[in-house]
């Protein structure tokens, strides 16, 4: 169920950024406050996780690549899905990219009513 909002544009455009669009190429293009971060997704595994890269745009970029990885994870005893969340990137507080993925995980959660 939680899936299809994590693989696909429309459903990354409900929750996760401004919009969402995917082109020709499968690039990804995640719109945040009317600027574009390119991504690929380099890795996925249906109903498991998905991991995106974003484009370099430096060649330090190209060297050490940011991406994020969100995975649903079960579990077994009270068969409750849970979301973990991988983010390499260059932000450094690290207090503020947990209250940035917790706002979006808290998006998520009021448009799939959980």
């Amino acid at each position: 169920m939680l899936y299809p909002y994590l693989n696909s544009a429309s459903g990354l455009a409900q929750w996760f950024a401004d919009d969402v669009t995917i082109d020709e190429d499968k690039v990804y293009n995640f719109i945040w406050d009317d600027e574009d971060h390119k991504a690929k997704m380099v890795s996925h595994r249906t109903n498991h996780y998905v991991k995106f890269e974003f484009l370099p745009e430096t060649p330090e970029d190209e060297e050490d690549p940011a991406y994020f990885e969100i995975r649903l994870e079960l579990n077994e005893i009270t068969q409750s899905v849970f979301i973990k969340i991988t983010d390499y990137s260059e932000m450094e507080d690290v207090e503020e990219l947990t209250d940035l993925w917790q706002g979006l995980i808290d998006n998520l959660k009021e448009t799939v009513g959980g």
